[in-house]
This record gives structure tokens, C-alpha cells and sequence, in this order.
């Protein structure tokens, strides 16, 4: 299969159209991956290899493009794109599906969204993979307002703000709807609370490369879990450790440990 030219796929989650895709086997233990800000299904996951390493691994294969992203619907209001929200739509899918119980993996914003699935739906998550976000899924990850205000200059020349500058251009570099984007982190950034984490009870593989200065540490975060285990991504900042070789062998062992019981 040609995975640049996955078909895409529709549903509805509210008012919202989403898109999503699917690789992989179609008997396989489903995986869903959930992609971070400013990124889509494809940037996050199909060109980095993850497609083509879980579906050699068995698996099927789902991801979607989440509301202001990729193929989906963008609104411009900001109320649009909380965590509840956007974990909602993802367990729109699954129910979509009909499937009852799935690895799901976030990274960066999708990882923020995975918790607030798992803690919303936990009868639909297996096991959790938080990519690229640590400790800061539960004390913050900086100030986030000059992205917001870096997205909607009128060239990326008037950007100052170093962090702003990077995610423009790389919202310039996918073609995004940068007023959506825009809206999407003002709104999208809540903080999960300490005392919740003892709800997360499935498996989860918190993982964060060592160079990243805006995830927190993932050792960190995996110690306050019930069943959490900590992954750092060598020599890799929070761009470059998504499509790490060594993460993918990691989640693949997760994956494998989680199916065998010895997790926990």
C-alpha cells in the first residue's frame, strides 16, 4: 500500500466533520494515533514511519486529523477546541468503529488529548502512549500566547518570539488554517489535575526526547502513574523525537509487554 495515498475517511462528532485514515491489518489489535499541534495524520504519522512500522508489526492502523487540522473541519471559535472536546471526537471514532478497546497513542497536544480520553473513556483504552509531553501534561509547558499571536501575523519576518517562530513555520510549511490554529491553543492547553492521575490505571508509556525543552521530563510523569513507564529519546528535541527509530522499537515493546500481561 501506498501510504501517502491512505484513503480518507469521514464521520461526524457533533456538528464537526472529521477525517480520518486507516493502514495496517484489518484483524489486528487497533491502535490509535492522535497527532500533535499544528500537525495532521500524515505529518505526524504516516511519513515518520509509524503506519508502516505498527502495521509490519500486525496492527490495524487508525488516525484521525483532529478538528482544525489536515482534512477536518476548521472552526474559528475557540471554544471548539478543548481537551474534553477533542478526546471526545476521538472516542467518536472508536465508537464509530465499533471497537471496544485500543492502544491509543498521542504526541505533544495528542498526548494531552489521550489522557483526557483515557480519563473520560477509560473502558476504551487498553494502554496510552504520551509522546512528547511529560511532566508538563501536569505543570504546563510555558507560555503558549505569543504562538497564538505568532500564527496570526502577517508574515512570519514580524515573528520575534523564537518558540513562534517555529510553529509558524511549520504551519506555514503544512498549509494550516492559521486563525484555527490560533484558536486551537488558546483553548486546548488544560492542565491535567495531580489528583487524577491515580485514575489513569491502563499501562502507560510516557516518552520525551532528552533535548525537548518544552515536554518535561517523562520519568517524571511515568513515576506518578499507577502503571506508567518512562522512555527517554536520545539526543532528540520535541520536532525531531517523533519519528525516532528507538521510540518505535519502544512502543512496540510496550505494545507487546501490555499484550502479554507484564506491565505493572
Amino acid at each position: 500500500m501506498n501510504l501517502d495515498k491512505l484513503q480518507a475517511n469521514r464521520f461526524t462528532s457533533g456538528s464537526t466533520e472529521l477525517t480520518w485514515y486507516e493502514g495496517g491489518h484489518a484483524d489486528g489489535v487497533p491502535v490509535l494515533l492522535i497527532h500533535g499541534f499544528a500537525s495532521t495524520a500524515h505529518v505526524n504519522w504516516v511519513y515518520p514511519g509509524w503506519f508502516k512500522s505498527l502495521g509490519d508489526a500486525g496492527y490495524r492502523v487508525l488516525a484521525l486529523d483532529n478538528r482544525g487540522h489536515g482534512q477536518s473541519d476548521k472552526p474559528h471559535d475557540a471554544a471548539a477546541y478543548t481537551p474534553e472536546i477533542m478526546a471526545a471526537d476521538a472516542a467518536g471514532l472508536l465508537d464509530e468503529l465499533g471497537i471496544d478497546h485500543a492502544h491509543v497513542m498521542g504526541y505533544s497536544m495528542g498526548a494531552r488529548i489521550t489522557a483526557f480520553l483515557a480519563l473520560a473513556r477509560p473502558d476504551l483504552v487498553r494502554s496510552a502512549v504520551f509522546g512528547g509531553l511529560g511532566l508538563g501534561m501536569i505543570d504546563g509547558v510555558g507560555d503558549w500566547d505569543p504562538i497564538a499571536a505568532a500564527l496570526m501575523a502577517d508574515s512570519i519576518d514580524d515573528v520575534i518570539d523564537e518558540r513562534g517562530r517555529m510553529f509558524r513555520a511549520f504551519a506555514d510549511q503544512t498549509k494550516s488554517d492559521r486563525q484555527a490554529l490560533a484558536a486551537c491553543i488558546s483553548t486546548s492547553r488544560t492542565l491535567i489535575d495531580r489528583a487524577d492521575l491515580a485514575r489513569l490505571t491502563m499501562p502507560i508509556l510516557v516518552a520525551v526526547g532528552t533535548r525537548d525543552e518544552i515536554a518535561g521530563a517523562a520519568t517524571d510523569l511515568a513515576e506518578m502513574l499507577p502503571n506508567g513507564r518512562g522512555f527517554d529519546i536520545a539526543n532528540r528535541d520535541h520536532m525531531l523525537a517523533v519519528g525516532d527509530r528507538s521510540f518505535k522499537a519502544e512502543v512496540l515493546r510496550f505494545f507487546t509487554d501490555v499484550e502479554a500481561g507484564t506491565v505493572g
